[in-house]
């Protein structure tokens, strides 16, 4: 039997006319209305046109591209499932002050697996045992006493996040190296962390943020106590970065706030009553915000100081509206940067980018694919190999925008519906079509692109649709 779609919701029975009157009260796809002209063909992405690379096209054809998905109350309460609901997300205030160490152990443990297959290096050529058994012994293990006593720290700088304490790049296919996997993802300026142990060599701590666990070096970190840490930026005002990148003024004055790359999503406190007579690390202070940052003293301590943001840069006094047009705006302001597996290359891969869209709304969703896909704090339609063609070609006729579309290791977000097809917005590292002559195009995206979700295929028999998993829909629930 093929299930609606609304009824495919993992909702209560009690909830579903809750949701029917939630749904039935969103924008839709202006189905009905005629298109505006999209301009000429574009080559190589099937389908595609010149118009089709603008949110104004897809604001425009919808009905109420304005309207709240959710407003600052529901987010909270969305947030607050998130972290009550959701074992990805960890909640730093809950944890002790001091951690046994079965329990820093197996964390570590659970991360830090080398991988299978054969490695190769930076060169293309095969990693040898010492090297590996340089980054396993760096875990420092047998060092791990037995209550470790919690520290909490602020990062500084975008910093990555690696899968054993080291820089070595590690890569499983030899000559490509774009997915090094070492690399996990990243943590940005003003993240708080919780450090639960050190490298061996010193160099790294194993840290747990709100979002991932994993390594990141000792250099982007600040320590302070838990008061400072944990209430940095929650008191406005703000600015929040809005931009796919924003960054601090140059300075020379302080070269730990110069320059500074802030990603999407970033909320970071401002000195409102900064004197505007009073310089900022050499420059008056009147076009840009006073922002106040995390820096880490030589001594490795926690200080905040502050640094300019220009107002050129695109940021916002808060969270933006949650609204279908914010949502295909920010998703469009990514378009064509570069594939960045685990937040690599200073950009970020497909379920980094999307939770950094969302993040500039203030909704907090899961760092991976696997952990956001099936999310209990999301409203989830599931899929298994026994669900026919009906059933998701049904599910895919319905998405709306900013919809995520789920298959093993990818995420895409729906933007519309246009010239018969499902469009896609998604940071991915390849995807292929069958071109005019018959034979599959395997398309070297890798990076932020537009394209028809249909016509994308996973091998030469099947489809992305065939292989949808999950799809997640952020929108208002009804209370339980």
């Amino acid at each position: 039997m093929t299930a609606s779609l609304t009824s495919s919701w993992r909702a209560p029975a009690r909830h579903v006319l809750g949701l029917l009157l939630a749904v039935a009260s969103l924008p839709t796809w202006a189905a009905d209305t005629p298109a505006p002209d999209p301009g000429a063909p574009l080559p190589y992405v099937v389908g595609l046109h010149e118009a089709y690379l603008t949110p104004q096209y897809w604001a425009a054809r919808l009905p109420s591209p304005d309207a709240l998905l959710l407003d600052a109350a529901q987010i909270a309460a969305q947030n607050a499932r998130m972290r009550a609901d959701d074992a990805s997300i960890h909640d730093l205030r809950a944890l002790p002050a001091q951690l046994p160490r079965a329990q820093v152990r197996a964390a570590i443990q659970a991360l830090s697996n080398w991988p299978t297959k054969p490695s190769f290096g930076q060169d293309g050529q095969p990693l040898d045992a010492r090297q590996r058994a340089q980054a396993t012994a760096n875990l420092a293990l047998d060092a791990i006493p037995a209550q470790r006593p919690l520290r909490y720290g602020l990062v500084t700088q975008r910093a990555a996040l690696r899968a054993f304490p080291t820089t070595l790049r590690v890569f499983t296919t030899q000559g490509d190296t774009d997915i090094d996997r070492m690399q996990e993802s990243a943590l940005f300026p003003g993240d708080a962390v919780a450090v639960l142990h050190e490298s061996a060599d010193g160099q790294w701590v194993f840290v747990t943020s709100e979002r991932y666990s994993a390594w990141m070096e000792k250099r982007y970190v600040g320590i302070g106590d838990a008061a400072t840490v944990l209430g940095y930026g929650q008191r406005g005002p703000y600015r929040v970065i809005t931009g796919a990148t924003a960054f601090t003024a140059y300075t020379p004055d302080e070269p730990r706030v110069s320059r500074l790359q802030l990603d999407m999503g970033v909320r970071l406190p401002v000195l409102a009553d900064w004197p505007q007579a009073t310089p900022v690390n050499g420059q008056q202070a009147h076009a840009a915000y006073v922002l106040q940052l995390p820096v880490r003293n030589e001594d490795g301590s926690l200080a905040l100081v502050p640094a300019l943001l220009p107002r050129a840069q695109d940021s916002a006094a808060d969270y933006l509206p949650l609204t279908p047009r914010h949502l295909l705006t920010q998703a469009f302001k990514f378009l064509g940067e570069r594939y960045g597996w685990g937040h690599d290359y200073g950009t970020r891969d497909c379920s980094g980018f999307v939770s950094e869209i969302y993040r500039s709304f203030g909704v907090l969703v899961p760092r991976n694919t696997s952990a956001q896909a099936v999310s209990p704090a999301l409203d989830r339609i599931a899929f298994d190999p026994k669900d026919g063609k009906a059933r998701r070609a049904q599910a895919v006729n319905q998405l709306q925008v900013g919809d995520l579309v789920y298959i093993p290791g990818h995420v895409m977000v729906a933007i519309g519906h246009v010239g018969g097809r499902t469009w896609v917005i998604h940071d991915t590292a390849g995807g292929s079509w069958f071109g005019a002559d018959g034979t599959r195009v395997q398309a070297h995206l890798n990076g932020v692109s537009v394209t028809p979700l249909e016509p994308m295929m996973a091998s030469d028999t099947v489809s992305y649709i065939d292989r949808i998993t999950n799809i997640q829909r952020l929108r208002a629930k009804t209370p339980e």
